[in-house]
């Protein structure tokens, strides 16, 4: 057996029958699949039973302990020499396993990731929400599979391990969030070849709505400043940029409701003897108001046009600019208070011992 697919589960029957459905139209056909149902309510056994004349499958029930330990218990009873890990919110094409493959055969190593995509038929809050995690405007592409800012790390959705390495490293830790990203540098501090393979990627459905985006971005945002204090000097640039942004819309929105004050005074001052005075003091705050409003207008646009050419939508670009900003001021906002809680602050996370990161 080449490949053992491990997928965690949590009261997503309906994503585990589109993923399976995808996975009985592999043109390679030497893998099975290990579906680790983490304590839901939901469970999708029925799913798996109608999948079981077409694939090698076996479906496991385990109280919740997240995402990692569940991974880490299909890793355990999985027979395949890779073991490649997705999210249940992926469809695969039917070529995934043979690209990857094929990518084994040229460029031989021990861990590898494929980038994500929107499927034609995700709605147009999925297409924006996709947009915002790949785009070079907020991301800096270094989610997207193409243009990167810093070395590439795979990730949980789309990513594979050579069964020793696994052993190796022991699997997923026991973390609250950012586990894949702490799996992945561990990957890289251990020496071991690790790849980008662009042509094994995934149709990703990310979130569907706003409300749920924003948690999860946020979520990432304290992640990284975990990661750092577990992995110093793994944090870049490109990871305080979204908190910058941030910053930069808090002072814009103070400087535009300082703005408005200086209108609302002026108007105020107004009598009918004279409003000279008055209407200076208005027009001044009209351009102070002005001028706060600018910059997220031209971001703003500069996304709207981006993302109506690259997803040939332009209702898929109007909800890409509040997909946008959710990403870059949630990511930010979980950044900051992280950051100021744990670095300034110096105070331990929950579980957090200084060596690693340990959840219940």
């Amino acid at each position: 057996m080449r490949y053992s697919i491990i997928v965690p589960v949590y009261n997503r029957p309906q994503e585990v029958a589109e993923l399976l459905a995808s996975l009985s139209k592999q043109t390679c056909r030497d893998f099975d699949v290990h579906i680790v149902e983490d304590g839901s309510d939901i469970p999708c056994r029925e799913v798996c039973d109608h999948f079981a004349n077409r694939l090698d499958i076996h479906y496991y029930m385990k109280e919740n302990g997240g995402p990692g330990a569940a991974r880490n218990y299909g890793a355990e009873r999985a027979a395949g020499d890779y073991l490649i890990v997705l999210d249940s919110d992926v469809v695969l094409p039917p070529g995934y396993l043979a690209a990857i493959t094929t990518a084994l055969e040229d460029t031989p190593c021990d861990a590898f990731g494929g980038p994500d995509r929107a499927h034609p038929d995700f709605t147009p809050v999925q297409k924006a929400i996709s947009y915002s995690m790949t785009s070079f405007f907020t991301t800096g592409g270094i989610r997207g599979g193409k243009q990167k800012l810093d070395k590439f790390y795979p990730r949980s959705f789309n990513m594979g391990v050579s069964r020793a390495l696994w052993q190796q490293l022991g699997g997923f830790r026991k973390m609250r969030f950012g586990e894949d990203i702490d799996f992945s540098y561990r990957i890289c501090e251990a020496g071991a070849r690790c790849r980008l393979f662009p042509d094994a990627w995934v149709w990703h459905k990310r979130r569907t709505d706003f409300r749920k985006f924003f948690r999860q971005v946020r979520n990432s945002g304290v992640a990284r400043i975990n990661l750092q204090l577990l992995h110093p000097g793994t944090m870049k640039l490109v990871h305080a940029l979204p908190a910058v942004f941030t910053v930069g819309c808090a002072l814009l929105a103070l400087l535009f409701l300082f703005g408005l004050v200086l209108v609302l005074l002026g108007l105020g001052t107004c009598t009918q003897e004279g409003c000279n005075m008055g209407m200076a003091v208005a027009y001044l705050g009209a351009g102070v108001m002005a001028l706060a409003l600018l910059p997220l207008l031209l971001f703003s646009l500069l996304i709207l046009i981006d993302s109506s050419i690259r997803n040939r939508s332009l209702w898929v670009g109007l909800l890409s600019i509040p997909a946008s900003f959710i990403q870059l001021t949630g990511y930010g906002a979980g950044f900051l208070s992280a950051f100021w809680k744990r670095m300034i602050l110096k105070r331990k996370d929950e579980g957090f011992d200084g060596n690693e990161l340990l959840y219940k």
